[in-house]
């Protein structure tokens, strides 16, 4: 049995959810899972507001491509599933959702963020972006819908299609975050909004969130409804994992190269 790696702390009347998996917090089949479990507790159905943060330089590297490529066709089929599950449960919590992005927050890990209702930041080196095109790995269908409904158009293009990395000022500017603090202030300033939050009248922070997501919201329960995810009949392309690999490894000469200045 390996460690769990999903961890949920109690900070007085807000829950926090920990993704914790080193080197890169990764999400494999393993995690989702988890994800799944955890969003089941009491902790955080009881809690009034939730704080989803990260361990180590890394909020999410997103998909485990070590692991992922390997899968069978159901194993893959499972886990497309349970993201949509996850990222729909995120988006749609009555309670106020606030994302402590400690570090790197790309594909999976750069939605994950997007689906919190205020997104806190790290400022200096940390790296935001899209790399699902570049690696060969469409995205999932709710995946989009977040897209769509959290960031303006020309962003989801350039996002999507040019599929670069970028800093967090640029993130910033982008609409991804909406404020920056030095990495190690970024969960007790998560923490401080969240409270913030918790003093507005105990439902209507609900309602609210439902009717500004009221479209993006009855698009993801369609999808969950139906099934209606192309992507269940090939989700990965071929060759994804040498790309992984290649743009793996030029993160790590960058992380590298940040760490040595």
């Amino acid at each position: 049995m390996s460690a769990r790696c999903i961890a949920l702390e109690s900070h007085g009347d807000v829950a926090v959810l920990r993704i914790d998996r080193p080197p890169a917090n990764a999400i494999s089949l393993e995690t989702a899972r988890e994800f799944e479990v955890a969003f089941a507790a009491d902790a955080i159905a009881q809690a009034r507001a939730l704080v989803i943060t990260g361990t180590g330089r890394f909020f999410s590297g997103g998909l485990d491509l070590k692991q992922i490529p390997a899968y069978s066709q159901t194993e893959q089929r499972e886990l497309l599933g349970a993201l949509n599950r996850l990222l729909a449960k995120l988006y749609a919590h009555p309670a106020p959702v606030v994302a402590a992005i400690n570090g790197h927050a790309v594909a999976g890990g750069f939605i994950l963020a997007l689906a919190a209702d205020y997104r806190v930041g790290p400022s200096g080196a940390a790296q935001f972006g899209l790399t699902e095109t570049r690696l060969g790995i469409p995205f999932p269908a709710v995946s989009m819908i977040i897209l769509h409904a959290e960031l303006n158009p020309q962003d989801v293009r350039y996002g999507t299609l040019y599929a670069r990395s970028f800093g967090p000022d640029e993130a910033q500017r982008r609409g991804v975050l909406d404020e920056l603090h030095p990495p190690d202030a970024v969960l007790a300033r998560g923490l401080e909004v969240a409270r913030d939050l918790v003093g507005m009248p105990t439902g209507c922070y609900g309602r609210v969130k439902h009717q500004l997501r009221r479209a993006a919201i009855a698009e993801i329960d369609a999808v969950l409804a139906t099934g209606a995810e192309p992507m269940l009949d090939g989700w990965l392309a071929e060759g994804v994992q040498e790309a992984a690999t290649a743009v793996l490894g030029g993160a790590a000469q960058r992380e590298k190269k940040g760490t040595d200045t």
